[in-house]
């Protein structure tokens, strides 16, 4: 006979055992209801969807299912009050709406037309297609402009989305620069000039109205490469946002925010195909409408405007400027009004331009940028040699004996000799060809030279010798220039219009001053 001891054993036993047992036959019945679950989910007939419309009554809702339209029925925990119109719903097998889906993000690429009173819209779907179609609640209230490229559902006639046109993106560059006119240095007269063109008009519009005056259409500045042409357009800009904002009592930050600077970058918007070229000066002139139609300036800037408005006739392989001048033209001179619109062209080479662009009544003023003389050097160095740069001497005297030694008139900075056809001849020394660009990167050669020295040497600061060595550097590096430029070109710079160069001879001194 077993012992008490040995029974309560054995029990104990049995009594895991069958709690084991226990355990298996939950985990079996849940796998097999997991199994079961799995089973009535794939015996489940798919699910339709379909596209929301409207809200019919109550809560049954308009959708359009498979081209057909339909009124179906909404489960609890769809509301109708919340649905907007493209929306995707999820259907059960009895057709009705059990699930609301987010917006599809996939449709048919169409142009706008028109936008019609009643909030619909005029859509060209194909070359010779156009429709009539709803706005989606995403795009309730929102203004759209011929052209814009529109995101469609073409089976249920949704405009679901405006997308952005990348056409124009590429083009044209939208900010306020945060250049003003206290980053120019020795163009005080130009500045007071394109002040007094654009600036005045704009801020006083009630005096010029009293007075009869009509406000210039636009601007063109010309003159030599690296002068400060492109610098002073985006000055015009930021001060033009600023002043502005003063007037009107604003935040400056909030109205450089709604201020615009496009930034038409010329070559690119040329294109081989006939049109487009003429089609992307229209697409920027209606960007530039739409940002000026709240009232806040809107500079539209031509760089190389050369490159795009030759004279007509002057085509050698095509002769595309026959309908690329008379589109700006249109644009400037056009119905469409080019209010709070300032346009702003910069050349090199204005005589290529055509004259009816640049006649009174289109780009009305027109303002040279001069190389910078002496006076004007110093007031650049003076820029660039500012407070944060160290130096190791008087920092007036580096910038004076600099400007100085550039525009000396001694043998070793000759750097061409001319002779007219008259037979008169000239010597040009450096500084007649001296640049902004030139001078800043003058600056750069010195501050390169310094950080060298300060980690051989661990002397900081700019001295006179690294400003020397950096102005001879600088004349070694263009002094083969003569060689390659039109005489006519050199012409120009030198000032005598018109006059013929027969002969040039390049100097080559730079090397032998530094021997």
């Amino acid at each position: 006979m077993k012992t008490y001891q040995e029974l309560s054993t054995e029990l104990n036993g049995l009594a895991k055992q069958n709690e084991r047992l226990v355990a298996s036959l939950t985990k079996a019945r849940e796998q097999i209801l997991d199994l079961r679950s799995d089973l009535e989910r794939m015996a489940d007939p798919p699910n339709p969807y379909a596209t929301f419309l409207q809200v019919a009554d109550g809560t049954t809702v308009d959708v359009l299912h498979n081209g057909r339209k339909l009124r179906i029925a909404t489960s609890p925990e769809v509301d109708p009050a919340t649905l907007t119109r493209g929306q995707e719903l999820r259907m059960n097998e009895a057709l009705v709406a059990v699930e609301a889906m987010p917006t599809s993000d996939l449709g048919n690429v169409a142009s706008a037309v028109e936008q019609l009173p009643d909030g619909r819209i005029l859509v060209q779907v194909h070359a010779d297609e156009q429709r009539v179609m709803h706005a989606s609640s995403a795009l309730a209230g929102t203004a759209l402009s011929p052209g814009d490229h529109l995101m469609v559902d073409l089976k249920a006639g949704i405009v679901l989305e405006r997308l952005e046109r990348k056409e124009i993106t590429d083009l044209v560059l939208e900010h306020v620069p945060d250049t003003s006119y206290g980053d120019i240095g020795g163009l005080q007269g130009q500045i007071e000039a394109i002040r007094d063109a654009v600036e005045l008009p704009f801020l006083h519009q009630d005096l010029y109205r009293e007075y009869g005056l009509r406000p210039p259409k636009g601007v063109l500045l010309y003159g030599p490469p690296g002068c400060g042409k492109t610098m002073i357009a985006k000055a015009v800009a930021h001060e033009l946002a600023l002043k502005a904002a003063q007037m009107r009592g604003e935040d400056a930050d909030s109205a450089l925010g709604r201020t615009w600077f496009i930034n038409v970058k010329g070559p690119e918007i040329l294109n081989k195909y006939v049109g487009e070229t003429e089609r992307s000066i229209r697409l920027v002139f209606e960007r530039a409408r739409e940002k000026a139609s709240d009232g806040h300036p809107v500079v539209v800037f031509f760089d190389e405007m050369d490159s795009l408005f030759r004279t007509r006739g002057t085509g050698v392989s095509s002769d595309v400027e026959s309908t690329i001048v008379p589109q700006l033209l249109s644009e400037i001179d056009g119905v469409e009004s080019l209010e709070n619109v300032i346009v702003i062209g910069a050349s090199n080479r204005e005589d290529m331009i055509d004259p009816a662009i640049v006649r009174p009544g289109r780009l009305d003023v027109k303002i040279r940028i001069q190389r910078p003389d002496e006076a004007a050097a110093r007031e650049i160095l003076a820029l660039y040699l500012n407070e944060d740069v160290p130096v190791q001497e008087d920092r007036t005297r580096l910038v004076e004996q600099t400007a100085a030694l550039i525009y000396r008139r001694t043998e070793d900075l000759a750097f061409v000799d001319v002779e007219y056809a008259d037979g008169s001849e000239e010597t040009l020394f450096f500084g007649d060809f001296m640049s902004g660009a030139m001078l800043r990167n003058i600056v750069d050669r010195a501050k390169k030279a310094a950080v060298k020295d300060f980690l051989a040497s661990a002397e900081r600061g700019i001295t006179m010798d690294h400003l020397e060595d950096a102005v001879f550097a600088e004349l070694r590096e263009n002094e083969d220039l003569p060689s390659n430029a039109d005489p006519d070109d050199w012409a120009r710079v030198a000032g005598r219009r018109g006059q013929r160069i027969v002969q040039m001879h390049p100097r080559r001194a730079s090397e032998a001053a530094h021997a």
